[in-house]
């Protein structure tokens, strides 16, 4: 499949997927993964890598293998489609499961073997901004969100 066969897919040569703080099902992540996704189906993803540490985060949660999810994307799928996929296709959380597995990612904070690398990211990013503290807010300053 390419890019005219997949006409939802962004092309992340030249723009960015969805904020990592977008939600799908009060999954956070989810909409930045079907982006990445639809763009690697159709060749458009750039620098962006489906099934990155971040996503495999979701899918180990949820308990979804991501190549049956990707099955899911190159077929076309609209978000809500997807979205009634993964709820037929997950492991059944509840909803405050959900909400408490979402803040925590969308507050981690790099490891201390990483916050180098980290703080390397963030002068790259947002040099006077030192209120960067978590990955998901590094993603979006580097994406020009902040």
């Amino acid at each position: 499949m390419n890019a005219q066969t997949l006409g939802n897919a962004p092309d992340l040569r030249t723009g960015f997927p969805r904020s990592p703080n977008e939600s799908m099902g009060f999954y956070v992540i989810l909409p930045r993964i079907v982006d990445k996704c639809r763009a690697t189906v159709a060749g458009t993803n750039g620098d962006y890598n489906f099934n990155c540490p971040l996503d495999r985060l979701f899918f180990e949660f949820a308990e979804v293998d991501a190549d049956r999810f990707k099955e899911q994307v190159a077929a076309g799928k609209s978000d809500e489609e997807l979205w009634q996929w993964i709820q037929a296709n997950s492991k059944q959380h509840d909803e405050d499961a959900i909400k408490a597995w979402s803040y925590k990612v969308r507050w981690r904070r790099p490891e201390p073997a990483h916050a180098g690398f980290f703080e390397t990211l963030r002068l790259a990013a947002a040099p006077q901004n030192y209120q960067i503290e978590t990955w998901f807010q590094l993603l979006d300053a580097e994406e020009g969100r902040l």
